[in-house]
């Protein structure tokens, strides 16, 4: 049975871990497979002040979130509790954004050589061309059946050789190959697993949607909203513009012909009366709502038309000069 020391210390952790899910808006949880201590060391100094980095057990991180969720029903504990899976860890952003952190684990990435039996982390191509290595080395190419020739005493690659390929285990003769070549195929850092934010878990994912992209989905949403709107004759906020709209174009051609009118109708009633007039008065479309919208064309079309004529006319012309 673990002392009173231990205990105390476990209590702690879990008050540290439990105070932090609850009262900072949003976190990192990141994975720390094959990250160094050094690494680990230096992402701490350069957050410090920023963030706070806890690691611990996945079993004391499960306990922990298990008794902080019956004090906290609703802070989401829970649906954190069932994403801990496998080596991870928490950043929690306490004076920065979330991209700031994301800068942080970029800026401190270990390179690694490769070790056999360990799944690839890349797709590896030998390029051909001289390796630098001397001719009692063939051995280690023809374990591999990698097709080579000796040129000025050094080993000389004939053909690229694809050595490692990304979810495959590294072989036992392509792990001391490429430690020979000084190759260090493999890059180590804390990787971004899934976001904690306000009780939810997503995926890391979600950091790289744009501002551009929500505003995108959230215009395309309302463009929906309006359509379903309309259709089932329902009015909604999102379909109003449309439902004015169209109402006014109601009212304008009720009032075509008649008497009566009112201030914003007048331009359209201008328009009816002498479509040439109103164009030739309103050249830039301006003003005039959808009047203007529909002289804009008939102008548009006189115009072409006169284009058409013009390459005809210079046609004949050519036509009397070359034969005439």
């Amino acid at each position: 049975m673990p002392n009173a020391e231990k205990l105390a210390k476990k209590q702690l952790y879990f008050n540290k871990l439990v105070d932090l899910c609850v009262n900072t808006p949003k976190a990192l949880i990141v994975s720390v497979d094959h990250v160094a201590s050094k690494q680990m060391q230096d992402i701490r100094m350069d957050l410090r002040g920023r963030a706070v980095v806890l690691m611990g057990k996945n079993t004391m991180i499960r306990k922990a979130l298990e008794m902080g969720h019956v004090d906290h029903p609703n802070a989401g504990l829970d649906i954190l509790r069932a994403s801990i899976k496998g080596n991870l860890g928490f950043i929690f952003a306490t004076n920065c954004e979330l991209d700031d952190i994301r800068a942080t684990l970029g800026k401190f990435v270990l390179e690694s050589a490769a070790k056999a039996g360990q799944d690839s982390m890349v797709d590896l191509d030998i390029p051909s061309g001289p390796t630098g290595m001397d001719p009692s080395q063939t051995s280690f190419f023809q374990t591999l059946n990698i097709a080579t020739k000796i040129v000025k005493g050094q080993i000389e690659l004939i053909s690229n050789f694809k050595i490692l390929t990304k979810g495959e285990k590294v072989s036992a003769s392509a792990a001391p190959l490429l430690t020979r070549l000084g190759i260090k195929p493999f890059n180590y850092k804390m990787e971004v697993e899934m976001v904690f934010q306000n009780g939810g878990v997503f995926a890391a994912a979600v950091l790289d949607i744009k501002e551009e992209v929500l505003m995108q989905k959230f215009m395309a949403g309302v463009n929906n909203m309006a359509a379903f709107s309309r259709e089932i004759g329902i009015p909604t906020e999102a379909g109003l513009p449309h439902a004015f709209g169209n109402a006014f174009k109601n009212v304008a051609a009720l009032l075509g012909d008649g008497a009566f009118t009112f201030k914003e109708v007048e331009d359209v009633k201008k328009f009816f009366a002498d479509p040439d007039a109103y164009a030739a008065a309103n050249p830039g479309g301006g003003g005039g709502g959808g009047a203007a919208a529909a002289a804009a064309p008939a102008a548009g079309g006189k115009a072409a038309a006169a284009k058409v004529e013009e390459p005809e006319e210079e046609e004949e012309d050519q036509d009397f000069d070359l034969f005439g």
